[in-house]
This record gives structure tokens, C-alpha cells and sequence, in this order.
């Protein structure tokens, strides 16, 4: 079995439901605290032992590129400044992986990013995880996809369980047999399927180990009426020939921070966890409860 070593961050997208704050700054490097969603996506892939990062960029997501850079003036101010810690952190940054940046050429849709890397990925099985939105899970989200692709050998899903009614119309939920705790077989996937036709309580949310086949199952996909190229179609098609798994990931919340509110809602949570302002976040929130 081939080692995953490779992770494709699709992060093309022109993130119009921030606008205008990502009229000029990529979504993906909407700060958290004080690091951009994406590094926690890098971080994740990281974890579970990715050498080469892959992110497939627009013409207008070049700060992406930048961060993930030696920027040369940067740290000379900061060595001449005497601030050895955010030194540290800065150059750890550029040496997380190897990144390699492609530009997405062909139709809309999400399972275009994932063809545009074919040239690079040859027949090795890879990582896929969207570049604005993440799991904090232990082991990470990556740890858990590829111990779970190390045991059944196939395409393995993230998997998220949950009964809230409005997640029944965001995110696509699989049906198929539950063949160990946690671990359900696919049998097809419902696209945002709704209380009343939900298959199953898992919902597929970010983070994917793909075997080579997806590519054949991509170019094979019939475009929607609007131009996409949706990888869920692809998965469709991959099913008739081989086997699918969902993994739940397990002891982790997912962030999904390409929406406002839940954006909001992360930024609070990782706050409350910060070890410096941690204790004054609380008190604030205190105060403003008191309020209501």
C-alpha cells in the first residue's frame, strides 16, 4: 500500500459570502485569533505525516502564497528587534511542507481543483481538505482519514453525525451499512437531502483520502445545468467500481468557517481557549449575558 505524502487545498473560490472583506483578501486567510484559517488546514495535513502541499489558487489568492513564504524583510526586523518568539513562529510557518501552487483552469465546481493536481498526485492516493474550513479532533481529522484508508484501502469521507434539522440542508448524508463503530460502507450519497429523506445521521463535511480512480470518475461526470463539476458526481460514478468508506471523526468539532456565523461562532470558541486572552473573553461574554 502506498504512503499519503501528498494534500490538495482546493482554495480558488471567490469567497462572496465575506464580501467586501475578500474583495482583496483571500477567505482562506481570514484570521483566527492570529492565524488564517488555512494554516489550521496545513497544520491538520501536516499532523498526519504530508510532505507536499498542494494548494490549486485564482489570480487574486496570492497572499496565500506569501504567507506560506520566507519573507526575508520580515525576519531580519524582527531578529533586529530582539523578537526571538515571533521569529520562531514565522519561520516554522514556511517550513510546515513543501507547497506547490497551481492555478484552476476548466469548468466551476468543486472536483475541478482536484483534477488540475492529477499531474502531480501520478497513482498515489492522496488528501483532500477544503482550504476554509477545518476539525480539531485528536487525532486530527488527517490522523483519522488516513489510519482509516491504511485499513480498508479505498476512498475514505469524513464523517460527521449529527440530527440538527438545518444540517440536513447544507451537506450531503450517506447511506450504506455501518460495518464497525463509526464506519459505514457507502452505498450512495443524498445531496442535502432534508429532515425527511436524511439516509443516515452522517453527514460528509471536509477532508477526503481519494485513490487515483477519482480522476477517471471526474472526467466522466456530466457537468450541471449551471457548467459545475461536482466531485459528489464523481463519487457516484467511483461506487459502481469499487468500494467507499465514511469514517465519523471522531472526538472533534467541525468548524465550518465559510459561513458567517458559524465564523463568528469559531472565533469565540478558539478565544475561550486561548491561553492569553482566555480570561478576559469570559468576562466579557459574563458581561454582555448579564445584558440579555
Amino acid at each position: 500500500m502506498k504512503k499519503i505524502t501528498k494534500c490538495v487545498i482546493p482554495a480558488a473560490g471567490y469567497g462572496t459570502r465575506f464580501l467586501p472583506a475578500t474583495k482583496a483578501m483571500p477567505k482562506e486567510m481570514l484570521p483566527l485569533i492570529d492565524k488564517p484559517i488555512i494554516q489550521f488546514v496545513v497544520e491538520d495535513a501536516v499532523s498526519a505525516g504530508i510532505e507536499d502541499i498542494i494548494i490549486v489558487t485564482g489570480w487574486h489568492k496570492r497572499s496565500i502564497e506569501d504567507h506560506f513564504d520566507y519573507p526575508f524583510e520580515l525576519e531580519k526586523r524582527l531578529e533586529l528587534g530582539g523578537k526571538e518568539k515571533e521569529l520562531a513562529q514565522i519561520r516554522e510557518i514556511a517550513n510546515l511542507a513543501n507547497f506547490i501552487y497551481i492555478r484552476q483552469k476548466g469548468p466551476l465546481g468543486n472536483a475541478t481543483p482536484i483534477l488540475n493536481a492529477r499531474h502531480l498526485l501520478g497513482e498515489e492516493p492522496f488528501l483532500v481538505l477544503w482550504g476554509d474550513d477545518f476539525i480539531k479532533a485528536t487525532p486530527t481529522r488527517s490522523q483519522q482519514l488516513i489510519a482509516a484508508y491504511e485499513k480498508y484501502g479505498c476512498s475514505i469521507l469524513s464523517g460527521y453525525r449529527t440530527k440538527k434539522e438545518a444540517d440536513t440542508k447544507k451537506y450531503g448524508f450517506v447511506a450504506g451499512e455501518e460495518v464497525e463503530d463509526g464506519v459505514i460502507r457507502v452505498k450512495s450519497i443524498i445531496e442535502k437531502p432534508g429532515p425527511d429523506k436524511a439516509p443516515s445521521d452522517m453527514a460528509i463535511v471536509s477532508g477526503y483520502v481519494f485513490t487515483p480512480e477519482i480522476f477517471e470518475a471526474i472526467e466522466a461526470v456530466k457537468p450541471k445545468d449551471d457548467g459545475e463539476l461536482v466531485y459528489v458526481d464523481a463519487l457516484d460514478i467511483l461506487l459502481k467500481s469499487q468500494e467507499v468508506y465514511a469514517a465519523e471523526i471522531k472526538n472533534g468539532k467541525y468548524y465550518d468557517t465559510g459561513d458567517k456565523l458559524e465564523y463568528l461562532k469559531t472565533l469565540i470558541d478558539l478565544g475561550l481557549e486561548h491561553e492569553e486572552y482566555s480570561a478576559k473573553l469570559r468576562e466579557h461574554l459574563k458581561e454582555i449575558a448579564s445584558r440579555l
